[in-house]
């Protein structure tokens, strides 16, 4: 038995076998932030490295991401409050008029493997619920998906309304019609073409 092998369950899409190892390392007595760090996070990376480079695709991704949450949901409840300290607070969401919500699910699933707190606001989120979530949870980035042009225009929005209050938040937008250009036309901080670019961008926002 060791972490390796819960690293290695993850790359192999395997959700029950995950949730099974992380059991037993847990109740062998292994640091539960080597379980987090090496097992899990360190899959995730794998798991992003192996898409970008075209060797695995979204439905493989979408299986690691939820092989990993589950062996993270087995974990949670033996992670000490601040031992395990968080990359910090974002909050992700599908813009307002918008439905869609699998690629925005992939990307908070791999930037909770990559150890962000995540907060998922849901679809259709106007720039209230966006910025008022942001101020409950003192986060430090808002994540914003849109699969219809029409609905582009919601992401512009909380980018106003961010610079018009002040607010120190850093913004990241994707999604299908959404484009580099884009994203600097409206000031958004980080266009993500996919979700290890969303995990990217968000670890160069939290150092």
């Amino acid at each position: 038995m060791s972490v390796q092998e819960i690293f290695d369950a993850v790359l192999d899409l395997d959700e029950d076998v995950v949730v099974e190892l992380v059991k037993k390392e847990i109740a062998t007595g292994t640091d539960v932030s080597k379980i987090l760090n090496e097992g899990l996070i360190g899959a995730m990376d794998e798991v992003g490295k192996r898409f970008t480079a075209g060797d695995l695709f979204v439905p493989e991704m979408l299986m690691a991401a939820q092989s990993m949450k589950a062996g993270l949901d087995e974990l949670k409840p033996h992670l000490a409050q601040g031992a395990t300290a968080t990359r910090g607070a974002v909050i992700i969401g599908t813009v307002k008029g918008d439905l869609h919500d699998i690629g925005k699910n992939l990307v908070s699933m791999m930037m909770e493997g990559a150890g962000f707190e995540v907060f998922d606001v849901g679809m259709d989120v106007d720039t209230e619920k966006f910025l008022a979530t942001a101020k409950e949870k003192n986060a430090s980035i808002i994540a914003m998906s849109a699969l219809l042009t029409t609905t582009m225009p919601a992401m512009e929005e909380v980018v106003k309304a961010i610079r018009e209050q002040g607010l120190n938040l850093k913004t990241m937008i994707g999604g299908a019609p959404v484009t580099p250009a884009f994203a600097q036309k409206i000031g958004a901080d980080a266009y993500c073409e996919d979700a290890p670019a969303a995990v990217e961008a968000a670890r160069k926002f939290i150092a």
